[in-house]
């Protein structure tokens, strides 16, 4: 067969743009609820962490899971939850934004790592051989790491508002680095209306992607004129 296969290929290129359009599209929508709803996305994300952080300890009490990862997971919430004091701005070189990348990446390494090692029976067990050890469904895992992993960053980043993108008010030099004797001795920027809306780092990244994308398609000659919205 020639023909199947590569409507096969074309199904899944095609599948994978739509997903694509529909993850974007979906982060924007959050992105802007949250800049309307700052305080009510707070209290969610607040509630949200101490759930995780429950979730984790009981699974290191009741389903034996390690205690070493489950307090490394319990510390990485808590941390989480630091960048939430002066929600929803945060500075990007701020360490504690930092470490949060970080760990982010190694919970994910590290459970992955648990996940993929065989499971060790009890000693009572090893001389059983009908004994089975207890593994865990894909089901099971893909949650875990959706749910205890992922949720709390990902929601983090859907809300958060990279300092660039903070529009100069009371509070704003934490993330711009602006003092007020620095606007003072420039001038200010408030007479003229031309201060940034604060804009959330999902939806700064959509917009530079469209961005890049209309620029793009005009220098390869997609389309004439000015640039193409979409």
């Amino acid at each position: 067969m020639w023909i199947l296969p590569l409507v096969g290929y074309i199904g899944v290129i095609l599948g994978f743009g739509f997903l694509t359009l529909a993850i974007a599209s979906g982060l924007y929508y959050l992105s802007e609820l949250v800049e309307e709803h700052t305080v009510l996305a707070k209290k969610l994300l607040t509630y949200l962490i101490y759930i995780v952080v429950a979730i984790q300890f009981l699974l290191a009490v009741i389903d034996r899971f390690p205690i070493s990862l489950s307090l490394l997971s319990i510390f990485s919430h808590v941390v989480y939850a630091g960048n939430l004091r002066r929600f929803p701005i945060v500075k990007l070189s701020d360490p504690l934004f930092i470490l949060s990348c970080i760990l982010v990446l190694l919970n994910h390494y590290l459970w992955f790592q648990h996940f993929s090692l065989p499971p060790s029976l009890p000693p009572t067990s090893r001389t059983n051989r009908y004994v089975t050890p207890d593994l865990p469904t894909f089901t099971e895992i893909a949650s875990y790491f959706g749910l205890c992993v992922w949720l709390v960053p990902f929601a983090l980043f859907v809300s958060l508002s990279a300092g660039e993108n903070v529009l100069p008010s009371m509070g704003s030099e934490y993330a711009t680095g602006d003092g007020v004797g620095a606007r003072a001795a420039g001038g200010g920027d408030r007479g003229d209306g031309k201060g940034k809306k604060r804009q959330g780092m999902a939806k700064a990244v959509v917009d530079g992607v469209r961005e890049w994308v209309g620029e793009t398609g005009q220098l390869m000659g997609l389309w004439k004129g000015e640039r193409r919205r979409f």
